[in-house]
């Protein structure tokens, strides 16, 4: 495919991309950020994949069943058609708990005829590292590895065994299901019990967005966004994942090439704000935990991102066997950005802090606890907000003093002063205050450039970055200052083309980028709707929407002149960003029993 027409199926453990012919290119279990066993999308021979194979008389029509993470998709010739229904099985038990295994299922419903396909089934397990046997058990196939790291799958299903194995073609003369699972199942698998789990897991989606904060404008696609947060958050930990894949490329042919299946702490604040905005107030908090269950003691290091379970080393391997996305080189799993210094990220936790205490109840012990992290994050930013970094882009090169990093530390500081405001606390007022105040006036003289009438990337620097389109939102700057509505004209004329946004022109470690990064694109039409141009931003939203895929999800790239998706896919920043920037066109319309508690 030359888009990324893919639908993501979740059961908020682990996920899977169903193509827009059905075909399912990309799972790992038992998490998001175990090996896949499913990698066509990495690998188109080597990959594995579980394909529907059909003759070319069928038309396909692929759409989400109604406001839930189940995928639909037809396939009709005109005479025979049937339903392929993709999900992975997530519901509440009588308990309180809730069923939610490492399985992805597939419904076959039959709508007409005597519809005819075969199914190729090749899972290549552990990222195809080693050959996978696939073995007739009986009452499931087993799919195993014997060199290398041991691992598994099971598949069971109502059509013939055999006929799976050896691909032959199938005639559908009644509903059918197949089942992929990480886990032997201890009892027995069935049509009804397939049947069953289907519609509780639909009930279970649809109880969820009924939930969510109705908006008059653009619904549809809030709610779509929405439940792509909800599908790339990991409910036993709260952490919200960046994507659901790794390597992606942001330019086909490119080293630009991340996994990104893992939290980012800087994506925190939004994810927090976003959807306790839309109503789904344990979500937040969950996430909110997450991220102050992994602040560090007083001495230890903040990282920029840690895994879905808190984990802090994210070792990079490349994988070399593995071809890639189109060919695009290397294959990554880790991200080596974990070790980067990046000073933003101390305004990032402070603001997310500073959330806990206005959204949410906190009791003494944990207020005191959070104080001390607060005077602690001062301290640091004190001793640090001079120093240069890596910035917001975590570019692999010399460190610089980067305008936004600066902007962050300012934040890290305004936030401590009013988190004591809110403690009633008074301590280090003065000083803390006029801390602030250094920082700002630093960031007011070295980070504009008078020639530019701009806020520019890095001191002493005359290339302009989308990063500084944020200065509005984080309180430093009035919208209606002329230094941002300069900045803001700056940015968009430099950096914008055909209503599409890099997010900057520089070279960087693999010269210079040939992608637009969606978020960037949309911090451009809230900044020029902050200034003012309403009429303009609403026009260049509606364009932006027209290049999500036929699903309507965004990954984080799109390539300037053909319009594709590109880099990790879907991406939680660029969804968080749809909502927000939506949500400023619309007023929010809260449900009955808008407090929801998962």
């Amino acid at each position: 495919m030359d888009n990324l027409d893919y639908g993501i199926i979740s059961n908020c453990k682990s996920a899977a991309l169903i193509s827009k012919t059905g075909s399912l290119d990309w799972c790992c279990m038992p998490n998001f950020d175990s090996s896949a066993m499913f990698a066509k999308i990495l690998d188109e021979r080597k990959g594995g994949s579980f394909e529907i194979l059909i003759d070319d008389e069928y038309d396909i029509k692929q759409e989400y069943l109604w406001e839930t993470n189940i995928l639909s998709t037809v396939f009709n010739n005109g005479k025979d058609s049937f339903q392929l229904i993709d999900f992975m099985p997530r519901y509440p038990r009588e308990d309180g708990s809730y069923y939610a295994p490492p399985d992805v299922i597939r419904f076959f419903r039959l709508i007409s005829g005597e519809p005819k396909f075969s199914i190729k089934y090749d899972p290549k397990l552990d990222f195809a590292r080693e050959k996978t046997y696939s073995e007739h058990k009986g009452e499931y196939i087993k799919s195993f590895t014997k060199e290398g790291k041991y691992d598994s799958a099971y598949f069971y299903s109502s059509f013939n065994l055999n006929d799976i194995l050896e691909s032959n073609e199938i005639t559908l003369t009644g509903n059918a299901y197949c089942l992929v699972g990480y886990h032997e199942k201890l009892v027995e698998q069935s049509l009804d019990r397939s049947y069953l789990k289907f519609q509780r897991t639909k009930v279970y989606w649809m109880n969820w967005s009924d939930k969510t904060t109705r908006y008059t404008h653009y619904g549809n696609e809030i709610m779509r966004s929405a439940l792509v947060l909800k599908a790339l958050s990991y409910k036993k930990s709260g952490a919200v994942l960046a994507a659901a894949t790794t390597s992606l490329p942001e330019t086909i042919g490119e080293e630009r090439n991340w996994d990104y299946r893992f939290c980012w702490i800087r994506d925190a604040s939004m994810v927090i704000k976003v959807m306790a905005g839309l109503g789904h107030i344990k979500s937040a908090k969950d996430f909110l935990q997450f991220i102050l269950d992994i602040i560090p003691n007083k001495d230890e290091k903040i990282q920029i991102m840690y895994g879905i379970n808190g984990e802090k080393e994210l070792t990079e391997h490349i994988l070399t066997h593995l071809d890639g996305y189109k060919e695009s080189k290397p294959v990554r799993t880790g991200n080596a950005a974990y070790i980067q210094k990046q000073n933003d990220i101390y305004g990032i936790l402070m603001e997310v802090i500073y959330q806990q205490f206005l959204m949410f109840e906190t009791s003494l012990e944990n207020s005191e606890a959070l104080w001390t992290v607060v005077r602690g994050i001062v301290m640091i930013v004190e001793e640090n907000w001079k120093k240069p970094d890596k910035g917001i882009w975590e570019l692999r090169t010399e460190d610089r003093h980067f305008v936004f990093s600066k902007l962050l530390c300012w934040v890290a500081v305004d936030r401590a002063i009013k988190i004591g405001e809110v403690l009633r606390m008074g301590i280090n007022d003065t000083k803390w205050k006029a801390l602030r105040e250094e920082i700002y006036q630093d960031i007011y003289t070295n980070g504009w450039n008078e020639e530019k009438q701009a806020y520019t990337q890095y001191y002493g620097s005359s290339d302009l970055d989308a990063s500084t389109l944020l200065m509005q939102s984080y309180g430093f700057i009035e919208a209606d200052d002329p230094r941002f509505v300069s900045t803001v004209q700056a940015t968009e004329k430099e950096l914008c083309e055909d209503g599409l946004m890099y997010r900057y022109k520089n070279n960087d470690d693999f010269g210079k980028p040939t992608s637009s990064f969606t978020i960037c694109t949309f911090w451009l039409i809230d900044s020029l709707y902050k200034i003012g141009e309403k009429k303009k931003a609403r026009k260049m939203f509606d364009q932006l929407l027209s290049y999500s895929n036929h699903l309507g999800l965004f990954s984080e790239d799109i390539d300037f002149k053909t319009k594709r998706l590109l880099g990790n896919f879907p991406q939680a920043y660029s969804h968080l960003a749809l909502i927000e920037t939506a949500a400023n066109f619309s007023k929010g319309i809260a449900t009955e029993g808008m407090i929801f508690q998962d």
